[in-house]
């Protein structure tokens, strides 16, 4: 355990609750005719990952094994600005879809919107 001791639990959508949103999010992305040509050749798996940890510990979760999430999921896919922006609005969108709080899609945008100043 990485010694984060009790996490809030508004907001956190648990495990399973974490990998919908992430699914559904890459859904989006890939289906937006504009985005997703980044995606090809990423591999969607390991991006999911890295997505579903950093909004796991964006939403107040455990972080596991590591002291912090893995940062810049979305760095290298050469993305613009406004590009980066959509993304983390779809990322917005699947949130409130799932009833999240507002504070908590607020702070999942933060966590999202800080990668894009690489």
């Amino acid at each position: 355990m990485s010694g984060l001791g009790a996490y809030p639990m508004e907001g956190w959508l648990g495990p399973a609750g974490v990998r919908d949103a992430v699914a559904r999010w890459l859904r989006l992305v890939a289906t937006d005719a504009e985005l997703a040509p980044y995606l090809i050749g990423v591999d969607r798996a390991r991006l999911a990952g890295h997505l579903a940890l950093t909004l796991t510990v964006a939403l107040g979760g455990p972080a596991g094994d590591i002291a912090r999430p893995a940062a810049g999921a979305w760095r290298g896919l050469g993305l613009t600005e406004a590009q980066h922006r959509r993304v983390v609005d779809y990322l917005a969108g699947v949130l409130w879809a799932l009833d999240v709080p507002a504070g908590a899609v607020a702070a999942a945008r933060r966590a999202f919107a800080d990668e894009a100043g690489s």
